[in-house]
């Protein structure tokens, strides 16, 4: 939900000091990653790959709303997705070694 919010607020409080843009993307998403693979074990990786990348496409569109004064780019759902593939493919790698 801090994810959206802050994606969907016309000017947001800096977070991460002044860290450019598309760091942001990448760090939001590798925790959100990291936490679905956590939450949801069951779940194949492609699933939850699939609806990180829909919700990193969901910013795209509302960021797209010209009254709210933000920059929609292809570029940030592509580190959306390469930091939700990094981090999720390592959490799941991780627990998949802790369980020999």
């Amino acid at each position: 939900m801090l994810t959206f919010t802050m994606a969907a607020l016309p000017h947001p409080p800096p977070l991460l000091g002044a860290a450019p843009d598309k760091l942001q993307h990448i760090a939001a998403f590798a925790v959100l990653a990291a936490l679905s693979a956590l939450a949801f074990p069951a779940r194949p990786m492609f699933v939850l790959l699939c609806a990180l990348i829909g919700f990193g496409a969901l910013i795209e569109v509302v960021q797209a709303i010209p009254a709210l004064n933000r920059d929609s780019d292809i570029l940030d759902l592509l580190a959306d997705a390469a930091a939700a593939l990094v981090a999720g493919g390592a959490t799941r790698w991780w627990m998949n070694t802790r369980r020999e």
